[in-house]
């Protein structure tokens, strides 16, 4: 047997380096990580210079908004009905404690607002339009029709990728504004019945130790949240490589990193915004 077929061969232990070096396993992530960070970079860059000056087909914009935003209602009215709800339940622990009835309304609208409302709404928006896009995107790119635009002079970014972006900022501003009235509703109803709290106790522990800038914080997050949504399933469904197989893929890691994209963009926001 030669020395190349002998068990613990160089061969053999190049061939699991990758399991059974850990500073190889981290490099070749770290490396990974920093090819998809600069991929969503340049995408970022290339749709920026794609709108000056902006030519985008109306047609497209309506269709891409109904797709991602109107049909996304009612999930959205549903997750912030009850995210209302659990705010109130949350909230009313301390409110039966000390009796403070009157700080139900705020407490329940403060979080919802500034950040439970923005947060599960962009994980749900992330989940059913983030993927349903990187899954779109990937399977043109595995069928090589966006090869065929740009074989017709058609910019990709421009034709594809622009309006889609448009569209998701768009409804995500929108549907954060429905479910923070749907939030303060769904707060309202559970306040009454779980725990004799009036509406107008409600409403006016609200109006009156909110300002408008707590409701705007969630809305200025919402644009951030629909832009990171759509950068990366964007990235990751025209990026595929491997088939079916590569689109799958895909649609799990743009929806891991437009999570993830999320979070961080809350946590830097809350830092200025707060």
């Amino acid at each position: 047997m030669s020395e190349r077929g002998k068990p613990g061969s160089d061969g053999q232990r190049r061939r699991g380096a990758p399991f059974g070096d850990p500073i190889a396993l981290i490099g070749s992530r770290a490396i990974d990580l920093a090819e998809e960070a600069g991929g969503i970079a340049l995408l970022s860059v290339k749709v920026l210079l794609a709108l000056l000056p902006p030519r985008i087909s109306g047609r497209d914009l309506l269709r891409h908004l109904y797709r991602m935003g109107v049909l996304s209602v009612p999930i959205v009215v549903l997750t912030a009905f009850f995210t209302g709800g659990i705010m109130v339940i949350q909230a009313g622990i301390f409110v039966k404690r000390f009796g403070a009835y009157g700080l139900l309304g705020w407490g329940a609208g403060y979080t919802v607002f500034r950040e439970v409302g923005p947060i599960l709404i962009g994980l749900m928006f992330s989940g059913r339009v983030g993927s349903n896009n990187a899954a779109e995107l990937g399977t043109m790119t595995v069928t090589e029709q966006v090869d065929g635009l740009r074989a017709l002079a058609i910019e990709p970014v421009r034709y594809l990728i622009v309006p889609r972006v448009l569209a998701m900022v768009i409804a995500m501003f929108c549907l954060i504004i429905i479910g923070d009235l749907v939030a303060v509703g769904g707060g309202m109803l559970f306040g009454k019945l779980l725990l004799g709290v009036e509406f107008s106790s409600f409403y006016h522990s609200l109006v009156d130790n909110l300002k408008p800038w707590d409701f705007l914080v969630g809305v200025i997050k919402a644009v951030f949240f629909g832009l990171a949504v759509a950068i990366t399933s964007c990235h990751f469904g025209t990026s595929v490589k491997g088939g079916a197989v590569g689109v799958g893929r895909a649609v799990n890691d743009a929806v891991v990193a437009a999570a993830l994209a999320i979070l961080i963009s809350d946590y830097l926001l809350t830092l200025v915004l707060r």
